[in-house]
């Protein structure tokens, strides 16, 4: 049991140590919502990250974005889907990363 805790301490640390850096990328990319298929900057910021984080990426129609992290063994397949698209909507906040975009938000 005191190996476990340490494992969730050792983790909880290096979380906590990105949490700054997950939060400004979170803010940066709701600043700037693209809609519909025209998720260009977006899309180019997640080639860019995953590429970073040493994946194959591949881009399809345009602006969808595929990682592919190997393992070394063969075996089940995971696979993760998220959309990058903002609404059509007009943000009613006024935070310091509202949207800039007219007429589209991340909702």
């Amino acid at each position: 049991m005191l190996i476990r805790r340490n494992i969730v301490a050792n983790i909880s640390a290096e979380v906590k140590a990105v949490i700054p850096d997950l939060v400004a990328i979170r803010r940066n990319l709701h600043r700037f919502p693209e809609l519909g298929l025209k998720v260009f900057r977006t899309a180019d910021f997640v080639e860019k990250s995953l590429k970073g984080f040493g994946l194959k990426v591949r881009r399809i129609a345009r602006t969808g974005v595929v990682g592919l992290l190997e393992g070394g063994e063969s075996g089940k397949t995971l696979l993760l889907r998220a959309d990058m698209d903002a609404l059509p909507v007009v943000e009613q906040n006024d935070l310091p990363y509202k949207s800039r975009v007219a007429g589209a938000m991340h909702a």
